[in-house]
């Protein structure tokens, strides 16, 4: 198998096990950022609700940014003689936008089925495929890039750096778990800085049609929430969402690196044999 190739099978691996594990955080996130409120949203009840669709999308998201982030990164580094931080935030631009042609219509369908706009994933899709056709899986597209490149342009270099930093004290390269708790430390920043924008992505997302906040202008629908809530409606869900990619940070890089640690010591195997 090529090294793209187990970079594929590891993020969507690494995917599917971080949005099926810590999908109940993620619903109560969306629901902490709706315009309607935690309670009227659904608080804590069916925190299940949009699984279908998030478990089916994982794996074709995170197989999209792998293949992306690990082919610029080689890449660039081979050109350049090094990998460096800049590089890291390239692939990872590169891996968000290509990732994202599947990420937005899951998160569409998954959010309003969260929300409660939607009694289920399939009465979500039939909804906004009704009343908005194709396009409306889009809808939040350009906010949701918006939203993580920077995360992924913070976490991704943070992860690498945190790792070089790890291996160079101990004199040999990082293990599965040591990988793990310097994705769960770099995913928790880039969380923490990047809530605001999370708090577009999903005004937008969830907005009716026709309202101000569907357009997807961002820096409108930041200044409306600001408006409406002031810095605390900014970092509405902040806990859930920095609990939720702190824990997937570890779980997603750790499953990451484990696979592809395995695959290539199994080709290494078959190619000596």
């Amino acid at each position: 198998m090529s090294y793209l190739g187990c970079a594929a099978l590891a993020g969507g691996c690494a995917g599917l096990a971080v949005d099926v594990s810590l999908f109940p955080l993620d619903t109560i996130k969306t629901r902490l950022q709706s315009p309607q409120g935690f309670a009227k949203a659904g608080a804590f009840r069916g925190v299940y609700a949009g699984l279908g669709s998030a478990a089916l999308g994982s794996v074709p998201t995170a197989t999209l940014f792998f293949c992306a982030y690990e082919s610029v990164k080689r890449s660039c580094a081979n050109s350049s003689g090094g990998s460096m931080p800049a590089v890291h935030m390239l692939g990872a631009g590169c891996g968000e936008i290509a990732a994202c042609f599947t990420r937005v219509p899951v998160e569409v369908v998954k959010q309003r089925a969260q929300a409660g706009m939607a009694a289920s994933t399939r009465e979500a899709f039939f909804t906004t495929l009704r009343s908005e056709g194709l396009r409306g899986f889009y809808r939040g597209y350009w906010s949701t890039v918006a939203r993580e490149i920077p995360f992924s342009c913070i976490q991704f270099p943070l992860w690498e750096s945190f790792k070089t930093a790890w291996a160079e004290r101990q004199g040999c390269p990082v293990s599965a778990w040591q990988s793990s708790l310097c994705g769960a430390a770099s995913g928790g920043i880039a969380a923490a800085v990047t809530t605001p924008l999370d708090v577009a992505k999903t005004r937008i997302i969830l907005a009716q049609k026709g309202t101000l906040e569907s357009k997807g202008n961002i820096a409108q629908t930041i200044s409306a929430v600001y408006s409406e809530s002031g810095v605390r409606g900014l970092f509405a869900g902040i806990v859930p969402r920095v609990m939720w990619i702190t824990i997937g940070g570890a779980i997603f890089l750790g499953v990451y690196d484990v696979v592809m640690i395995h695959v290539f010591k199994k080709n290494e195997n078959q190619e000596i044999s």
